[in-house]
């Protein structure tokens, strides 16, 4: 054990920083009550384990989770088994999987209730906090971070981190130098990217993920508001895909199926500047041709009902009138009326409608990017640099970024419960 406490120091007061100030707090804090049992302990060194500091640049530590959700918290997600958590992850779901094993979303469950936060889990398989306010889980940090006596800093940015022998010193914005044995990055944004950089770590670019398109297209605005439950949302010349429900706004494309679809190609669509095609299905999984046999059948089936007016294809009816016209169909025209080629374009407007996006807008609950340290340069089981040791990383520095539905905050409590744990000395 050393001779003097260990000096541990959390760059970050979000979610990931005091997850894993606390977790390290506790562990040293549990070292402490099984040397108090040894009679080769002396009293003077009770409690002298270490010190864990949080530097949190703002005033407002967990202003993330506070307002996350719609002031809700996503806390995590309902699905336990670590090779299907991985599947929502665009970025870092390989490295995530063996630390999933170990602390995953049945034990940050476990975790927040045994400290007096039930959560419940949604249809949908979100768990929010019983109480339906981000409150309860930040007060529930805040006061494991005092009950750990974890020393929390606000208004203290940290400037520069530079290695002072076998330590770390950190400089404050307040022209103030601190030691530290062990120095956690848990800070988001440009900050934290440039002091992992200037210890020697390359950074994947950021560039933002969850995002809505801006379609600039009448077709849009004439359908506010419509939500079709089951899209699938493609990218025509790409692999890039993403499925579920879709929301038609004023300003284009929302929902699910376009978040998930921003998420997969964060990059790519990037490189595009946000301009390209997206193609929708509104009728998965058929395909145009299948779509195309099935439409054609009711020109005798049901001959005499109106296109117009009798959608066969489960669409909302205003979507399905905006079809209808973009056909080419004439107006009052009954199924057997139609000719083949206005069958054949319903089919391919309903699997297949383009539209051009013109740019992206942020998702309002949602503050996730694509990018950050590499991952190739980070120990997963215990989350420490492999280029610098003593270095630990949690959180959105890292570049790992998953799906709406808790897998971002999850992949916070997991980095920051193995960084603690192995910053206290039990990796």
């Amino acid at each position: 054990m050393p001779d003097l406490p260990l000096q541990i120091a959390i760059v970050g007061g979000g979610a990931a920083g005091f997850f894993a100030a606390i977790t390290c707090a506790e562990s040293l804090g549990a070292h402490r009550r099984q040397e108090s049992t040894s009679p080769h302990t002396c009293a003077e060194s009770l409690g002298s384990r270490g010190r864990v500091t949080i530097y949190e640049a703002t005033d407002k530590p967990l202003a993330k989770v506070r307002i996350s959700g719609g002031g809700r918290c996503n806390v995590t997600n309902a699905r336990t088994d670590p090779r299907e958590l991985v599947a929502h992850y665009p970025r870092g779901g390989r490295e995530l999987l063996g630390p999933f094993h170990r602390f995953g979303p049945r034990e940050t469950k476990a975790w927040f209730e045994a400290r007096g936060v039930p959560l419940v889990t949604l249809p949908d398989l979100c768990l929010f906090p019983a109480s339906d306010d981000s409150a309860s889980i930040v007060d529930c940090l805040l006061g494991a971070a005092r009950a750990a006596r974890v020393e929390l800093r606000t208004g203290c940015a940290v400037k520069r981190i530079s290695r002072d022998g076998a330590r770390f010193a950190l400089t404050l914005a307040t022209g103030e130098t601190v030691p530290a044995d062990r120095v956690l990055l848990a800070t988001g944004g440009a900050k934290g990217l440039d002091l992992a950089a200037a210890l020697g770590h390359r950074i994947e670019p950021p560039v933002p993920s969850l995002f809505t398109f801006r379609v600039a297209d009448p077709r849009c605005t004439a359908l506010a508001g419509i939500v079709v439950p089951e899209a699938v949302a493609t990218v025509p010349g790409t692999r890039l895909q993403g499925a579920g429900p879709l929301l038609f706004t004023h300003e284009g494309l929302s929902g699910p199926a376009i978040l998930r679809l921003s998420a997969w190609g964060a990059r790519e669509l990037a490189a595009r500047d946000y301009r390209f095609t997206v193609a929708l299905n509104f009728v998965p999984p058929l395909s145009t041709a299948a779509a195309a046999e099935r439409l054609n059948a009711l020109r005798t089936t049901h001959g005499r009902k109106q296109l117009h007016t009798w959608s066969p294809l489960e669409l909302p009816q205003r979507l399905w009138e905006q079809l209808v016209a973009a056909s080419g169909a004439r107006p009052g025209a009954t199924w057997a009326e139609a000719p083949a080629a206005v069958v054949q374009a319903l089919a391919r407007l309903a699997t297949a409608c383009e539209f051009p996006v013109t740019g992206k807008a942020l998702h309002r609950e949602e503050f996730v990017t694509c990018g950050g340290v590499s991952l190739k340069e980070v120990d997963f089981r215990t989350m420490e640099s492999r280029l610098c040791p003593g270095l630990f990383f949690a959180g959105e520095v890292l570049d790992i970024d998953g799906l709406t539905g808790g897998f971002n905050f999850q992949a916070a409590w997991t980095t920051g419960w193995h960084a603690g744990h192995a910053m206290a000395g039990n990796g």
